[in-house]
């Protein structure tokens, strides 16, 4: 799980640099198209090592659908539309999920997991197809008018040109871009703390059974679809295109669903799913607004795909090492007592909780730096 988070991770800011100099409907292809035949390539390896290398692979092409994705939103829409859309993109973090879970759930459940992989690789595939079909370059490619980059930089073939180059170190120059980043690392401990553990601590510390824990980890899931389409219309439509302000709220209801899952042990399976649809709301907002739609909002036209690399790979790395730390201060404070297993979860909360917190402290100082230029 590691390998294909750092990966991913890296993947994700080299390849936001690339999309900003590309032909995005072939690098979205090529990404989906490889990531597709590695996965049907997973469902006959035996090895290990292979796996984790294949599985690495995997990572690194899935990568390259994020940056084509918003260097496609920045060329098609206007500043005034773009969060819009950019929320209902988002939601497809949570509509793959959704479809994986049935979909390929039930494959596997019927035939076993290396059929979950063919299966994978089928829908992948299909998914290359629509794409190279369907998500074209730039309206000029399709005789529309342009949206938002002057006629000159349009050209898009050509790849290392003066304005990309000085835009993407304009990207890395930006202050408010890294504490973005930042505020976005620690958002995605607490994100992937609850994903990844979740089912886990409600089994463990609040004595559900799987069933229920999966039930109530999949109501986080499903809200945050609901948050995510929401955020760009709430902060378009709300806020006149002003993400400081909602972000700073749905990190502060972050901590609040935090606290209510992780400190509130007795408080019932209604108080667990108050948490929960907190929890998914929360996330869905900030993954629209920190993983990436505030720091295009910073970032010139040009090089929109240099920040959403930025965000990424401070994303992920810290994911990755989340679900590392998190392991194994799970494992370190195991005691058997009286031949039962006990497991003292008190630093783990506070790992995740501060997690959050800092998240939140980080957006209110971009906030009262900024608030008055965006």
């Amino acid at each position: 799980g590691s390998v294909l988070f750092f990966t991913y991770a890296i993947g994700k800011f080299t390849n936001g640099f690339l999309a900003d100099r590309s032909n995005i409907n072939r690098f979205m292809t090529t990404g989906l198209l490889v990531t597709a035949l590695v996965n049907l390539c997973l469902g006959f390896v035996h090895s290990f090592i292979l796996f984790a290398i294949l599985w690495g692979i995997s990572g690194w092409f899935q990568s390259m659908g994020a940056a084509s994705c918003v260097v496609g939103l920045s060329r098609w829409f206007t500043d005034k539309q773009r969060g819009s859309f950019y929320g209902f993109w988002s939601a497809s973090h949570n509509i793959g999920e959704a479809m994986t879970f049935i979909i390929i759930a039930s494959i596997v459940s019927a035939f076993g997991w290396r059929y979950g992989f063919f299966g994978a690789g089928l829908v992948g595939l299909a998914g290359a197809l629509i794409a190279w079909r369907f998500f074209h370059d730039t309206p000029q490619s399709k005789g529309l008018p342009i949206v938002n980059m002057p006629k000159a930089k349009k050209k898009m073939s050509v790849l290392e040109s003066e304005e990309f180059s000085r835009a993407q170190k304009a990207v890395l120059r930006n202050p408010a871009i890294w504490i973005l980043a930042l505020s976005s690392a620690f958002m995605y401990i607490s994100r992937y703390a609850v994903n990844s553990w979740g089912v886990y601590y409600f089994e463990v510390e609040k004595h559900y059974s799987i069933v229920e824990a999966s039930g109530l980890i999949s109501i986080s899931s499903i809200c945050g679809i609901i948050g995510t389409v929401f955020s760009g219309l709430l902060s378009d439509k709300l806020f006149r295109g002003k993400r400081y302000i909602p972000a700073c709220l749905a990190s502060f209801m972050n901590l609040i669903a935090l606290y209510l899952f992780l400190y509130i042990p007795d408080g019932g399976k209604l108080m667990d799913i108050v948490a929960m649809v907190l929890f998914g709301i929360s996330i869905g907002i900030l993954i629209c607004y920190l993983g990436g739609l505030m720091a295009i909002d910073l970032a010139p036209k040009e090089a929109t795909g240099a920040a959403v690399g930025v965000i990424g790979i401070a994303s992920y790395m810290a994911a990755g090492i989340q679900d590392i730390l998190s392991g194994f201060f799970i494992e370190s404070k195991k005691q058997i007592i009286g031949g039962v297993e006990i497991i003292d979860f008190s630093f783990i909360r506070m790992f995740w909780i501060l997690s959050a917190m800092v998240s939140l402290l980080l957006l209110i100082c971009i906030y009262y730096k900024h608030h008055r230029r965006v």
